[in-house]
């Protein structure tokens, strides 16, 4: 296992090293391989959340379909959010809601609470067990099940194929 968060660290810290260099000069790519390099064979032992993760074809085609998902619902509600601003009379109802997550690992839970916290309209407030705490702008519905339905859903079938 300690070979495998070495490598996801490395991995994880060579794309953002590109992305925020944002330029592909031999010197940079370079000075980024070896910092990553070192970073993750000191800590990268010591990380456990890696553990979780699933090197995969199925998983990555997942997270792509995931990214995908996650845009699409973005988007979604950035109009929904940018309409009831710019329409007032549109009545809003305010609420926590209470829904129920199927995924087991904790590194799954966190990025769907955190998708859903990133989409406007809704917070991710707290998190016991299988149990997510959603404050959203217009509470669909209180029933458990339609909340899951209508707001975690989505986003948690293809987590599930990803972490499991």
């Amino acid at each position: 296992m300690k070979i495998k968060n070495q490598l996801s660290l490395f991995i994880i810290l060579i794309i953002i090293w590109v992305l925020l260099n944002n330029r592909f000069q031999l010197e940079l790519i370079i000075i980024g391989f070896v910092l990553s390099l070192i970073i993750s064979i000191l800590f990268g032992r010591h990380i456990q959340i890696f553990n979780e993760l699933k090197f995969t074809p199925k998983s990555f085609l997942n997270t792509i379909l995931y990214l995908f998902v996650f845009l699409i619902e973005l988007i979604k509600s950035n109009l929904d959010v940018a309409r009831r601003v710019l329409t007032p009379a549109l009545p809003i109802n305010p609420g926590i809601i209470k829904t129920k997550t199927i995924l087991k690992s904790k590194m799954g839970r966190m990025i769907l609470a955190n998708s859903i916290t990133l989409t406007p309209g809704t917070l991710t407030v707290d998190i016991e067990d299988d149990i997510l705490y959603i404050h959203c702008i217009d509470v669909c519905c209180e029933d458990i099940d339609k909340a899951t339905e209508a707001i975690v859903k989505k986003f948690e079938k293809h987590l599930e194929k990803i972490y499991g």
